[in-house]
Order: structure tokens, then sequence, then C-alpha cells
């Protein structure tokens, strides 16, 4: 699918925001897709562009961009699943070895990546940041026309497959967004009931 997005907006110029029905049609529908139901085609190079500069578009306080992104494209992908396969594998277990295939099945991934920087800005915010970066993507794929799906599982969280990965001591994976064109729609999931969820603080 191919999308014209307007250009980047100008450093100190103002930023025209205009009320957008769309956006919110498309928010009260948002579905995640299974990514065992993820094939190709997923982004073109074009549009995996225009992916990461959206995801980019988040709130960051202290502009200190606290994630990169590493891009897991089909040869790079099938590389990094054979190294954790032989991780788990070399641990004797199997189940983690098995839970590989919603990283094997998609036509390709990107893993978001929070890092830390010490200074006034708490980690918290940092990672929340990142956790926005991983969301903004996930919305934009969808938006694109593609199937998305956000993921962590244990090699989100395990040493040495960050270390695989190539991550630094102050950095931890947010999210592996997998990305492709579903073979099958979503189904709706259950959803909390919000106004359970809602209170008004009165002092």
């Amino acid at each position: 699918m191919t999308v014209i997005l307007p250009p980047q907006p100008v450093f100190g110029k103002p930023v025209t925001q205009a009320p957008s029905p769309d956006t919110l049609r498309f928010l009260a529908a948002r579905r995640s897709s299974s990514a065992v139901t993820l094939a190709a085609p997923g982004p073109s190079d074009a549009e995996l562009d225009q992916l990461l500069h959206l995801a980019a578009r988040v709130p960051d306080h202290g502009k200190l961009a606290p994630w990169r992104f590493i891009v897991l494209d089909a040869e790079g992908k099938a590389a990094f699943a054979a190294k954790l396969e032989a991780l788990a594998l070399g641990r004797g277990d199997t189940r983690a070895a098995a839970k590989l295939v919603k990283l094997k099945t998609p036509p390709m991934g990107v893993a978001v990546i929070s890092r830390e920087t010490r200074g006034d800005i708490p980690a918290w915010e940092q990672q929340l940041s990142a956790g926005a970066a991983c969301t903004n993507l996930l919305y934009a794929a969808i938006a694109m026309g593609y199937g998305a799906n956000w993921i962590t599982d244990w090699y989100a969280y395990d040493r040495d497959a960050a270390t695989i990965l190539g991550l630094a001591d102050n950095e931890r994976v947010a999210g592996y967004v997998f990305i492709g064109t579903p073979n099958e729609p979503p189904l709706e999931r259950e959803r909390p009931n919000v106004e359970n969820l809602i209170s008004r603080w009165r002092g």
C-alpha cells in the first residue's frame, strides 16, 4: 500500500492540529493480528522508513530519544531466530524454543529498544516513551493496511538474548513489533469495563 505522507514539520514552526474523525474510528476498532497469521508481503523499505519516522513522533520528556529501532528483515530475523533456538535448546528448554514460532512466522519485525540516559529525566519516563514508540509503530502499521503484533516473550528479557541482539548494558527490549499481511481477520478480544476503571479526584 503506497501512502504519501505530508513532509515532516519544520522545527520551530507551528504545527496545524485538525480534528480527525477517521483517527477516532480507527482507534475504536483497532485490533492486533496474531503473529502466526502474518505472512508476506510486509512493508517495503520505503514504507518501513515512513513507519519508523511515525514511531519516533512520541512524547519524549527531555528530548532524549530514549529508544532506537533494530530492523529484523526476513534474512536477519531468520538468523536471529536460529541463534535464539540454539540458546534455548542448549539449555534444554524446548518450551522456549517452541515459542519462537511468533518470531519466525511474520515476514519482518522491529525490535524497539529502550535505552536509559542518566540525568534529570526519571528512567520510568524514558521507558514510557519507548513504550509509546511501540504503540505508534503498531498503530501506524495497521493504519497502513498491514497486520501487526507487539510481543515481548522470554527473548525480550533474557540477557543472553540481549547479547545476541547486540544491546548495551543500559538497553533493554521494550517490544518486538511484527508486521505482515494477515491471512485472516483478527477476532475482537474481551475488553475491560472502562466505567469500573474511572474515578474522579475530589480532594
